[in-house]
Order: structure tokens, then sequence, then C-alpha cells
């Protein structure tokens, strides 16, 4: 990737992150910016370029009818650590919007659960669609989802 981007938000997790209750501060400020992803009340783990972590506990909100967490609970989760990885992997004259999503539910998701959202090396400079790839895994290290994000990446006007 180009120069490690200095963007807001990976200069606050890393600020915020040196203290205790740094983790849930940012995931507080982070989901007043997107009220949407409170739903799932997620714990950002780590935040770097080109990566990001974030964790989702299993609990009644997030439960189906099977007592596992619901599929869509999963793809919120996912969604979330893709604009998170690409906020803060981006150049500041770059702009993101996800535009679409392939989403693979491997199995059930009977415990907590941990996506990982992974941005491929790029060179950025023109709009092109993005993939950023992102793995759900349960306490015991089983993927329950597999889901890849395209993105639509293009200069700023």
């Amino acid at each position: 990737m180009n120069k490690a981007p200095d963007r807001y938000p990976y200069r606050m997790y890393r600020r915020l992150t040196r203290w205790p209750l740094g983790h849930w501060l940012f995931t507080r400020m982070v989901c007043l910016q997107a009220p949407y992803f409170s739903s799932i009340r997620p714990l950002f783990r780590d935040l770097r370029p080109g990566s990001c972590t974030v964790f989702m506990r299993k609990r009644r909100r997030v439960k189906n009818h099977l007592g596992t967490i619901h599929a869509l609970a999963m793809g919120n989760l996912c969604e979330l650590a893709a604009g998170l990885v690409m906020e803060s992997t981006l150049p500041a004259d770059m702009r993101w919007i996800p535009r679409g999503m392939k989403i693979e539910y491997l199995r059930k998701a009977e415990t907590d659960v941990t996506a990982k959202a992974i941005l491929v090396e790029q060179v950025w400079g023109e709009a092109a669609n993005v993939p950023v790839v992102v793995s759900v895994q349960d306490t015991r290290k089983q993927e329950v989802v597999k889901a890849e994000i395209a993105m639509y990446v293009s200069p700023r006007p």
C-alpha cells in the first residue's frame, strides 16, 4: 500500500486504545457516527491500515429463533469491519461507498464472534471497485461467515 495514511479513525483509535476502556470508547464514537451499528453492540479489537478486527457478543438481541447469532447481525458486523478498514486505509483525497456484498453462511454461530476485514494491497488514484474480504470466526476459531464487500473507491471532488 501507499504510505500509511493518518486518517481520523485510525489516528483516534491509536490515541484512545492506549487507555483503559479505550477500545470501548472508540467503538462508541464510531456508533455515534453510524448509529445503526450500535444495534449489534460491536467492540473494536484492532484497527490498522489494511486490517480491522471487530468482536460481537452472542446475546439475546442478536439471536434468531434457533438460539444462534442471526445471519444479518453477522452481515452488519462484516459491513462495519469493511467500512472501518477502508476509512483507515484510504488516502485523504479518496472516498468510498459500498456497492455490494457476497456473503456465505458456513455454519451456525453458537458463540461470540469476531470479524476480521482485510484489504489487499492497492495503488490508489483512479476510481475502481475494490474488494474487502471479511472472515467471521466463533470462539472455537471456526469460520462461520465469509464475505466479500465491493467498495467503490474514487477521488474526492
